[in-house]
């Protein structure tokens, strides 16, 4: 756990816990050990998941690993969440397919999106969707990274959605992009479409720069844009599905920033109790939010089977997402 007042004294950047909490609402976010990446994190979550659903990891069909925080450049995490869960050897040997997606602060709902696709068509049975992400390995803990780096946390989530019967489940996922503003909310370590990808010196040692190395945000054009996108991403649900947002019993927003989701809940007249929030402790941990939302509300029995969920996403990209679910 790495709070406010951590940042300032421990890593010297010069910030203050009122700064932050003014600004985000983030009091305190979890940072994984040196050696520790979004695989293995995704593995433990895929775990716990595995076992609420009463399945082992044989039995699921798909992985579907979203994240912006890949252990390497290539491959893509999946594999290795594939292979950590022991599908490649012993007596239940079985090459499960793994897909990434990398749509970040929106990966989960993509992920979810392609899950309900694919069990409604009929082709798999049971889809693991994982969302986790190692932020901190990646973060300028400099005076100059502090407001980006304040934001964000480590974490891993993971859901197994499965086909059924039973009149529940994913009502439907709706999806967005715009890559006019791809620039406005990026990291652009690597560049393919130089040669070297990476400048390098006389010695031929890659020279990242800091405007390259670091994750770069412009703070008030990402906040009108996922306030609007979020808003009409709900909407639009809700009008696909003939739902009324009286009729929804939680709201599962993705955990970003507090004044995006207050100024979200306050323009559509939503109560205060069906609009939970987590970011104060963890961050924003991206593809990982909303899972962890639902994770912390089931827990809390504040999320209960028959009740409605709407949930709703915004990040890099742009991307977004909306979904409404029968629990």
């Amino acid at each position: 756990m790495v709070t406010n007042d951590d940042l300032v004294n421990e890593y010297g950047m010069e910030t203050s816990d009122e700064w932050i909490q003014k600004r985000t609402g983030i009091r305190e976010r979890r940072y994984a050990p040196a050696g520790m990446g979004s695989s293995e994190m995704g593995e433990y979550a895929s775990r716990k998941a595995l076992e609420a659903a009463g399945l082992e990891p044989h039995q699921i069909d798909m992985i579907v690993f979203a994240t912006l925080s890949p252990d390497w450049h290539f491959p893509g995490s999946g594999v290795m969440l594939q292979d950590r869960l022991g599908l490649n050897e012993g007596k239940h040997i079985r090459y499960t397919p793994a897909l990434d997606v990398r749509n970040q602060c929106s990966g989960f709902l993509y992920g979810l999106s392609c899950a309900n696709a694919w069990i409604r068509a009929g082709v798999y049975r049971h889809v693991l969707v994982v969302g986790a992400e190692t932020h901190s390995h990646a973060l300028d803990f400099t005076t100059r990274g502090r407001t980006v780096t304040s934001l964000f946390g480590d974490a891993a989530s993971a859901v197994v959605v499965s086909a059924t019967d039973d009149d529940r489940g994913i009502r439907g996922v709706y999806l967005g992009s715009n890559g006019s503003f791809a620039g406005t909310l990026c990291q652009k370590v690597w560049d393919l479409t130089e040669m070297p990808y990476i400048p390098r010196d006389e010695e031929g040692n890659g020279v990242v720069k800091p405007e390259m190395m670091w994750a770069h945000m412009e703070g008030r054009t990402v906040f009108r844009h996922a306030v609007q996108a979020m808003t009409t991403g709900l909407m639009e649900a809700c009008g696909d599905l003939k739902v009324e947002l009286g009729d929804i019993d939680l709201f599962a927003f993705h955990q970003a920033n507090m004044r995006i989701n207050e100024y979200v809940a306050k323009m559509l007249k939503l109560p205060v109790e069906k609009v939970p929030h987590n970011i104060h402790k963890y961050g924003n941990t991206t593809a990982a939010t909303i899972p962890l939302l639902l994770d912390e509300a089931v827990r809390a029995k504040q999320l209960k089977p028959g009740d409605k969920v709407a949930m709703a996403a915004f990040g890099s990209g742009f991307t977004w997402g909306s979904g409404i679910i029968d629990w």
